[in-house]
């Protein structure tokens, strides 16, 4: 039970960083105004952790690729540890 939240949270949170990754495709928006600033505001201090280490190449920033990565490397440890305590 507490594992399937657990995964659901991770899940919950690739979206948001997915919708990131979008939104920040569209030079327009205004990153200060809400839903936008939420999102920002959520998902940026994962991304910056990976954003000072990997430089972009040109302007492809994969950051965000290896972030994921290493959520769903933490969902599968944090998950499978939960499932195996019978949570």
């Amino acid at each position: 039970m507490i594992s399937r939240a657990v995964s659901s949270l991770f899940y919950f949170y690739y979206l948001l960083i997915i919708i990131r990754i979008f939104l920040s495709w569209i030079p327009s928006i205004d990153w200060l105004s809400q839903p936008f600033a939420g999102i920002r505001s959520v998902t940026d201090p994962f991304l910056n952790i990976f954003r000072g280490v990997i430089p972009p190449i040109g302007m492809l920033d994969i950051s965000p690729i290896i972030a994921i990565i290493l959520l769903q490397l933490l969902q599968g440890i944090i998950v499978g540890f939960l499932s195996g305590m019978g949570l």
